[in-house]
Protein backbone atom coordinates (compact mmCIF):
# COMPACT_ATOMS: atom_id res chain seq x y z
CA UNK A 1 0.00 0.00 0.00
CA UNK A 2 1.19 3.23 -0.83
CA UNK A 3 0.26 7.12 0.81
CA UNK A 4 0.14 10.62 0.11
CA UNK A 5 1.37 13.82 2.84
CA UNK A 6 -0.24 16.97 1.10
CA UNK A 7 2.76 19.16 1.85
CA UNK A 8 1.92 21.59 -0.59
CA UNK A 9 0.49 24.64 1.57
CA UNK A 10 1.74 28.23 2.03
CA UNK A 11 1.68 28.02 5.56
CA UNK A 12 0.02 31.77 5.81
CA UNK A 13 -1.57 31.23 9.54
CA UNK A 14 1.51 30.10 10.71
CA UNK A 15 4.41 32.91 9.71
CA UNK A 16 6.78 33.88 10.17
CA UNK A 17 8.08 30.29 11.02
CA UNK A 18 6.74 28.59 7.91
CA UNK A 19 9.17 31.63 6.05
CA UNK A 20 11.48 28.49 7.51
CA UNK A 21 10.17 25.92 7.70
CA UNK A 22 7.02 24.34 5.27
CA UNK A 23 4.62 22.95 7.73
CA UNK A 24 4.93 19.34 7.26
CA UNK A 25 8.87 19.87 8.25
CA UNK A 26 8.09 22.13 10.93
CA UNK A 27 10.02 20.96 14.20
CA UNK A 28 7.62 19.53 16.67
CA UNK A 29 9.56 18.41 20.03
CA UNK A 30 12.56 17.73 18.43
CA UNK A 31 11.53 16.25 15.44
CA UNK A 32 9.62 17.52 12.19
CA UNK A 33 6.71 17.17 12.37
CA UNK A 34 6.65 14.74 9.25
CA UNK A 35 8.27 11.85 11.00
CA UNK A 36 4.63 11.57 12.96
CA UNK A 37 2.73 10.52 10.16
CA UNK A 38 5.72 8.42 8.47
CA UNK A 39 5.28 6.49 11.98
CA UNK A 40 1.34 6.46 11.70
CA UNK A 41 1.29 5.11 7.75
CA UNK A 42 4.49 2.55 8.68
CA UNK A 43 2.32 1.23 10.90
CA UNK A 44 -0.60 1.04 8.72
CA UNK A 45 1.81 -1.29 6.26
CA UNK A 46 2.24 2.02 3.85
CA UNK A 47 5.89 0.77 1.51
CA UNK A 48 5.89 4.14 -0.23
CA UNK A 49 5.43 7.85 0.46
CA UNK A 50 4.90 10.61 -1.82
CA UNK A 51 4.43 14.29 -1.23
CA UNK A 52 3.62 17.51 -3.62
CA UNK A 53 6.16 20.43 -2.95
CA UNK A 54 5.33 23.59 -3.38
CA UNK A 55 6.42 26.36 -0.47
CA UNK A 56 10.04 26.07 0.10
CA UNK A 57 10.33 22.76 -2.21
CA UNK A 58 13.87 22.39 -1.51
CA UNK A 59 13.44 22.55 2.13
CA UNK A 60 10.07 20.03 2.18
CA UNK A 61 12.03 17.42 -0.22
CA UNK A 62 15.41 17.42 1.64
CA UNK A 63 12.92 16.84 4.97
CA UNK A 64 11.05 14.20 3.13
CA UNK A 65 14.03 12.31 1.87
CA UNK A 66 15.83 12.24 4.94
CA UNK A 67 12.66 11.23 7.62
CA UNK A 68 12.09 8.01 4.86
CA UNK A 69 15.63 7.35 4.08
CA UNK A 70 15.72 7.51 7.98
CA UNK A 71 13.26 4.58 7.99
CA UNK A 72 13.87 2.65 4.48
CA UNK A 73 10.70 3.74 3.24
CA UNK A 74 10.94 4.98 -1.30
CA UNK A 75 9.66 8.68 -2.03
CA UNK A 76 8.12 10.22 -4.77
CA UNK A 77 8.63 13.90 -5.00
CA UNK A 78 6.21 16.23 -7.67
CA UNK A 79 6.64 19.88 -7.37
CA UNK A 80 3.60 22.35 -8.12
CA UNK A 81 5.10 25.51 -9.51
CA UNK A 82 1.31 26.66 -9.28
CA UNK A 83 -0.60 25.44 -6.47
CA UNK A 84 -3.43 22.82 -7.19
CA UNK A 85 -5.37 21.90 -4.00
CA UNK A 86 -5.87 18.77 -2.32
CA UNK A 87 -7.76 17.30 -5.55
CA UNK A 88 -5.15 18.52 -8.18
CA UNK A 89 -2.52 17.72 -5.59
CA UNK A 90 -3.56 13.92 -5.34
CA UNK A 91 -4.13 13.49 -9.43
CA UNK A 92 -0.55 14.86 -9.75
CA UNK A 93 0.80 11.34 -8.17
CA UNK A 94 -1.69 9.57 -10.12
CA UNK A 95 1.18 7.46 -11.82
CA UNK A 96 2.30 6.96 -8.39
CA UNK A 97 -0.45 5.81 -6.39
CA UNK A 98 -2.89 4.50 -9.10
CA UNK A 99 -3.49 0.42 -9.17
CA UNK A 100 -4.86 -0.13 -5.58
CA UNK A 101 -6.09 1.85 -2.49
CA UNK A 102 -3.82 4.10 -0.80
CA UNK A 103 -3.90 6.72 1.94
CA UNK A 104 -3.48 10.81 1.58
CA UNK A 105 -2.83 12.58 4.68
CA UNK A 106 -2.67 15.92 5.74
CA UNK A 107 0.83 17.30 6.42
CA UNK A 108 0.06 19.80 9.29
CA UNK A 109 -1.72 17.86 11.59
CA UNK A 110 -0.74 16.01 14.71
CA UNK A 111 -3.04 12.75 14.68
CA UNK A 112 -1.48 9.18 16.30
CA UNK A 113 -4.06 7.10 14.85
CA UNK A 114 -4.35 3.10 14.28
CA UNK A 115 -5.27 3.32 10.62
CA UNK A 116 -5.71 -0.70 9.97
CA UNK A 117 -8.86 -1.14 10.86
CA UNK A 118 -10.45 2.11 8.88
CA UNK A 119 -8.06 0.51 5.86
CA UNK A 120 -9.70 -2.89 6.54
CA UNK A 121 -13.25 -1.18 6.87
CA UNK A 122 -12.28 0.49 3.37
CA UNK A 123 -11.61 -2.57 1.74
CA UNK A 124 -14.78 -4.55 3.07
CA UNK A 125 -17.02 -2.13 2.31
CA UNK A 126 -16.34 -1.52 -1.50
CA UNK A 127 -16.09 2.10 -1.07
CA UNK A 128 -14.82 4.57 -3.75
CA UNK A 129 -13.33 6.47 -0.47
CA UNK A 130 -13.64 6.73 2.97
CA UNK A 131 -13.17 9.91 5.17
CA UNK A 132 -12.07 9.60 8.24
CA UNK A 133 -13.36 11.15 10.64
CA UNK A 134 -13.95 12.37 14.58
CA UNK A 135 -16.59 13.94 17.12
CA UNK A 136 -16.91 17.68 16.18
CA UNK A 137 -14.50 19.14 18.30
CA UNK A 138 -16.68 22.03 20.76
CA UNK A 139 -16.40 25.55 20.53
CA UNK A 140 -14.75 24.96 16.40
CA UNK A 141 -16.12 26.23 12.88
CA UNK A 142 -14.50 23.53 10.65
CA UNK A 143 -17.01 22.41 7.83
CA UNK A 144 -18.79 19.87 8.31
CA UNK A 145 -19.25 16.00 6.83
CA UNK A 146 -22.73 15.19 7.03
CA UNK A 147 -23.04 11.25 7.00
CA UNK A 148 -26.37 9.21 6.85
CA UNK A 149 -26.63 5.99 8.92
CA UNK A 150 -25.24 3.61 6.43
CA UNK A 151 -21.93 5.56 7.18
CA UNK A 152 -22.59 7.40 3.63
CA UNK A 153 -21.38 10.98 3.37
CA UNK A 154 -23.60 12.82 1.63
CA UNK A 155 -22.84 16.41 2.00
CA UNK A 156 -19.13 18.24 2.60
CA UNK A 157 -19.35 21.78 3.87
CA UNK A 158 -22.89 22.08 2.31
CA UNK A 159 -21.75 20.64 -0.93
CA UNK A 160 -22.88 17.45 -2.04
CA UNK A 161 -26.64 15.36 -3.18
CA UNK A 162 -27.72 15.74 0.96
CA UNK A 163 -31.06 14.05 2.55
CA UNK A 164 -32.46 13.21 6.05
CA UNK A 165 -31.59 11.98 8.97
CA UNK A 166 -27.94 13.51 8.21
CA UNK A 167 -25.45 13.60 11.21
CA UNK A 168 -22.58 15.96 10.97
CA UNK A 169 -18.99 15.36 12.12
CA UNK A 170 -15.15 16.52 11.75
CA UNK A 171 -13.15 15.84 9.10
CA UNK A 172 -9.21 14.78 10.19
CA UNK A 173 -7.86 15.60 6.89
CA UNK A 174 -7.29 11.91 6.20
CA UNK A 175 -8.54 9.44 3.60
CA UNK A 176 -8.40 6.15 2.38
CA UNK A 177 -9.59 6.23 -1.46
CA UNK A 178 -9.80 3.47 -3.98
CA UNK A 179 -8.10 4.50 -8.06
CA UNK A 180 -11.68 4.84 -8.76
CA UNK A 181 -11.25 8.92 -8.04
CA UNK A 182 -8.99 9.77 -10.55
CA UNK A 183 -12.09 9.10 -13.11
CA UNK A 184 -13.79 12.22 -11.38
CA UNK A 185 -10.74 14.82 -11.18
CA UNK A 186 -10.50 17.59 -14.20
CA UNK A 187 -7.34 16.93 -16.36
CA UNK A 188 -5.66 19.91 -14.91
CA UNK A 189 -5.72 22.74 -13.00
CA UNK A 190 -6.59 23.54 -9.11
CA UNK A 191 -9.70 21.60 -7.40
CA UNK A 192 -10.79 20.87 -4.36
CA UNK A 193 -10.73 16.65 -3.36
CA UNK A 194 -14.02 17.14 -1.34
CA UNK A 195 -15.74 20.24 -2.50
CA UNK A 196 -15.14 19.45 -5.96
CA UNK A 197 -14.00 15.62 -6.85
CA UNK A 198 -16.15 13.86 -3.69
CA UNK A 199 -19.24 15.78 -4.89
CA UNK A 200 -18.67 14.43 -8.34
CA UNK A 201 -18.75 11.13 -7.28
CA UNK A 202 -21.16 11.44 -5.10
CA UNK A 203 -23.46 12.46 -7.40
CA UNK A 204 -22.59 9.83 -10.05
CA UNK A 205 -23.88 7.48 -7.08
CA UNK A 206 -20.58 6.21 -5.82
CA UNK A 207 -20.19 5.87 -2.41
CA UNK A 208 -17.90 8.17 -0.39
CA UNK A 209 -18.01 6.88 3.31
CA UNK A 210 -17.03 7.79 6.56
CA UNK A 211 -15.12 5.95 8.95
CA UNK A 212 -15.34 7.19 13.11
CA UNK A 213 -12.49 7.09 14.80
CA UNK A 214 -11.39 7.85 19.08
CA UNK A 215 -8.04 9.49 18.72
CA UNK A 216 -6.63 12.61 19.34
CA UNK A 217 -6.45 15.18 16.58
CA UNK A 218 -4.67 18.83 16.30
CA UNK A 219 -4.60 21.11 13.69
CA UNK A 220 -1.07 22.76 14.23
CA UNK A 221 -1.91 25.34 11.35
CA UNK A 222 -1.78 28.44 14.18
CA UNK A 223 1.42 28.99 16.87
CA UNK A 224 -2.16 28.84 19.06
CA UNK A 225 -2.91 25.69 18.23
CA UNK A 226 1.04 24.66 17.92
CA UNK A 227 1.41 25.79 21.59
CA UNK A 228 -1.74 23.78 22.63
CA UNK A 229 -0.31 20.36 21.04
CA UNK A 230 2.81 21.15 22.73
CA UNK A 231 0.81 21.74 26.04
CA UNK A 232 -1.42 18.53 25.35
CA UNK A 233 2.03 16.06 24.81
CA UNK A 234 3.95 17.00 27.91
CA UNK A 235 0.82 16.43 29.78
CA UNK A 236 -0.21 13.15 29.10
CA UNK A 237 -3.04 14.34 27.09
CA UNK A 238 -1.57 12.23 23.67
CA UNK A 239 -0.95 8.44 23.94
CA UNK A 240 2.28 8.18 21.56
CA UNK A 241 2.91 4.45 22.14
CA UNK A 242 1.78 3.48 18.62
CA UNK A 243 4.75 5.29 17.52
CA UNK A 244 7.35 3.22 18.82
CA UNK A 245 10.47 4.44 18.29
CA UNK A 246 9.32 7.92 16.97
CA UNK A 247 7.55 8.85 19.39
CA UNK A 248 9.76 12.63 21.16
CA UNK A 249 10.27 11.06 24.20
CA UNK A 250 12.79 7.93 22.74
CA UNK A 251 15.91 10.31 22.10
CA UNK A 252 15.01 13.01 25.24
CA UNK A 253 14.13 10.83 27.82
CA UNK A 254 12.73 11.46 31.01
CA UNK A 255 15.27 13.47 33.21
CA UNK A 256 14.82 13.37 37.47
CA UNK A 257 11.64 15.81 37.39
CA UNK A 258 9.09 16.39 35.30
CA UNK A 259 10.55 16.78 31.81
CA UNK A 260 12.22 15.42 29.04
CA UNK A 261 15.63 16.05 27.72
CA UNK A 262 18.08 15.04 24.70
CA UNK A 263 21.81 13.71 26.34
CA UNK A 264 23.06 16.93 24.62
CA UNK A 265 20.58 19.61 26.89
CA UNK A 266 22.81 21.70 28.67
CA UNK A 267 20.39 22.41 32.21
CA UNK A 268 23.01 23.52 34.04
CA UNK A 269 21.33 25.64 37.10
CA UNK A 270 18.44 26.24 35.91
CA UNK A 271 15.02 25.44 38.08
CA UNK A 272 12.66 22.87 35.31
CA UNK A 273 9.39 22.52 36.60
CA UNK A 274 7.83 21.35 34.29
CA UNK A 275 6.59 19.77 32.27
CA UNK A 276 9.32 20.53 29.42
CA UNK A 277 11.11 19.22 26.48
CA UNK A 278 14.66 19.92 26.07
CA UNK A 279 16.13 19.27 22.39
CA UNK A 280 19.53 18.15 21.10
CA UNK A 281 22.05 21.14 21.98
CA UNK A 282 19.46 23.58 24.09
CA UNK A 283 21.68 25.48 26.78
CA UNK A 284 19.87 26.97 29.65
CA UNK A 285 22.11 29.74 31.72
CA UNK A 286 22.24 29.65 35.36
CA UNK A 287 19.03 30.48 37.12
CA UNK A 288 16.74 29.98 34.27
CA UNK A 289 13.21 29.16 35.38
CA UNK A 290 11.17 26.79 32.94
CA UNK A 291 7.66 26.39 33.99
CA UNK A 292 4.57 24.18 32.08
CA UNK A 293 4.01 23.59 28.77
CA UNK A 294 7.63 24.39 27.33
CA UNK A 295 9.36 23.23 24.60
CA UNK A 296 13.28 24.04 24.18
CA UNK A 297 13.91 23.78 20.50
CA UNK A 298 17.44 22.29 19.32
CA UNK A 299 20.38 24.46 19.58
CA UNK A 300 18.54 27.50 21.24
CA UNK A 301 20.62 29.23 23.81
CA UNK A 302 18.37 30.92 27.19
CA UNK A 303 20.29 33.74 28.97
CA UNK A 304 20.33 34.05 32.56
CA UNK A 305 17.50 34.63 34.30
CA UNK A 306 15.36 34.03 31.76
CA UNK A 307 11.43 33.08 32.51
CA UNK A 308 10.10 30.34 30.27
CA UNK A 309 6.28 29.82 30.91
CA UNK A 310 3.88 28.13 28.28
CA UNK A 311 6.38 28.66 25.06
CA UNK A 312 7.94 27.42 22.42
CA UNK A 313 10.94 28.21 21.26
CA UNK A 314 12.52 27.13 18.10
CA UNK A 315 16.14 25.94 17.31
CA UNK A 316 18.98 28.13 17.07
CA UNK A 317 16.77 30.95 19.00
CA UNK A 318 18.57 32.90 21.25
CA UNK A 319 16.54 34.34 24.60
CA UNK A 320 18.25 37.08 26.53
CA UNK A 321 19.37 37.34 30.08
CA UNK A 322 16.08 37.94 31.90
CA UNK A 323 13.87 37.94 29.33
CA UNK A 324 10.57 36.58 30.28
CA UNK A 325 8.40 34.74 27.70
CA UNK A 326 4.45 33.57 28.43
CA UNK A 327 2.41 32.17 25.49
CA UNK A 328 4.59 33.03 23.03
CA UNK A 329 6.56 30.88 20.28
CA UNK A 330 10.07 32.18 19.54
CA UNK A 331 12.32 32.10 16.61
CA UNK A 332 15.07 34.57 16.11
CA UNK A 333 13.76 37.90 16.59
CA UNK A 334 10.06 36.71 16.26
CA UNK A 335 7.99 36.70 19.45
CA UNK A 336 4.48 35.79 18.53
CA UNK A 337 1.77 35.47 21.05
CA UNK A 338 0.13 32.14 21.10
CA UNK A 339 -2.96 31.98 23.56
CA UNK A 340 -3.16 28.54 24.36
CA UNK A 341 -7.02 27.11 23.46
CA UNK A 342 -8.68 25.20 25.78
Amino acid sequence: MKAMVLCAGLGTRLRPFTERWPKPAMPFLGQPLFRYHLAVLRAAGVQGVGINTHHLPDVMAATARAECARVGLPLHVVHEPVIQGTGGGIRGLRDFLAGDDFIVFNGDILFPVDLRPVVAAHRASGAAATMVLLPMPENEKYAAVEMDAQQRVRRIARFGPGGEGLTPWHFTGVHVMSSRVFDFMTPEGPEDINRDVYVRMMEAGLTVRGEVVRSYWSDLGTPSRYLSTVRDVLSGQVPLEGLGTDSPFVSAPRAQGNYWAHPSARVGGAQVTGPAHLDAGCSLAEGVRVGASVSVGAQARVGAGARLERCAILEGTEIAPGEELAEVMAWGAHRVPAPLTP
